[in-house]
C-alpha cells in the first residue's frame, strides 16, 4: 500500500499528465513578475555537482522579442539568400509566439573536476523544472531550442558568453485552446531490470 499523502499523489497526479503547450498556440498574459521570479528560483533548484551554477537565464519579452527576431531574421535570411519573404517573416516572429521567453544557457566551466557532460545535464534540469513550474501553476508552456539557439549571431545578440551554449527558450503563456494528448513509450519497452544472472 503507498504512502502517499494527498499532496504527493497531486504532484504524481500532475508528472503523469503534463503536456506542453505548442508556442504558437500560447497568447497572453505571460507570467506576473513574482510568478516569472518563482519560475526561475525553481530552475536554480536542480542537481548541480560541484555548485557551479553552469546555467543563465535571460527573461526576453515585450518589444525585446521583435528585436531578438530582427536578429533572428537577418541571420535566417544570410543563411538562406533564396528564402522569399514570407519564410524571413515567419523567422521574425519566433519569439513573439508567446508573451514571455526565458533563454537557458548552457555555461560550462572546462577544465573543472566536474564532467562538462554533468553540467549540460544540470542546464536541461532547469529548463525541465521550469517548464513543470510554470505548467503546475496554470501556465502553458514549451521548451524549444530550434535552429536559432546554435546560430552565432542569435546567441550574441541575446548576451551568450564565449562558449556559451543555448539549451532552450522556455515559452510561456496561457494556452489559447486545450491541447492534444500525445502517444507516450510503453513502458514495457523502456524499462529493463539489469541481473546479475544476465
Amino acid at each position: 500500500m503507498s504512502d502517499l499523502n494527498v499532496r504527493d499523489k497531486d504532484t504524481i497526479d500532475f508528472m503523469l499528465t503534463r503536456r506542453s503547450t505548442v508556442a504558437k498556440m500560447m497568447d497572453g498574459p505571460g507570467p506576473t513578475d513574482s510568478d516569472l521570479r518563482k519560475i526561475m528560483e525553481t530552475g536554480m533548484r536542480v542537481p548541480d555537482h560541484g555548485r557551479l551554477t553552469p546555467w543563465r537565464f535571460i527573461v526576453i519579452r515585450g518589444d525585446a522579442r521583435e528585436k531578438i527576431g530582427d536578429v533572428i531574421a537577418a541571420s535566417y535570411k544570410k543563411n538562406n539568400p533564396d528564402a522569399i519573404e514570407e519564410q524571413i517573416e515567419i523567422e521574425q516572429e519566433r519569439l513573439t509566439r508567446a508573451p514571455v521567453i526565458v533563454a537557458v544557457l548552457s555555461r560550462v566551466h572546462k577544465g573543472h573536476k566536474i564532467p562538462e557532460w554533468e553540467q549540460v545535464l544540470s542546464a536541461g534540469a532547469a529548463c525541465q523544472n521550469m517548464l513543470i513550474s510554470a505548467q503546475s501553476m496554470g501556465y502553458a508552456a514549451q521548451w524549444l531550442t530550434e535552429w536559432y539557439a546554435y546560430d552565432a549571431d542569435v546567441k550574441a545578440a541575446i548576451g551568450a558568453e564565449a562558449g556559451d551554449e543555448i539549451a532552450g527558450f522556455i515559452y510561456f503563456g496561457h494556452p489559447m485552446a486545450e491541447g492534444k494528448e500525445r502517444a507516450r513509450p510503453e513502458y514495457d519497452n523502456i524499462v529493463t531490470e539489469w541481473s546479475a544472472a544476465g
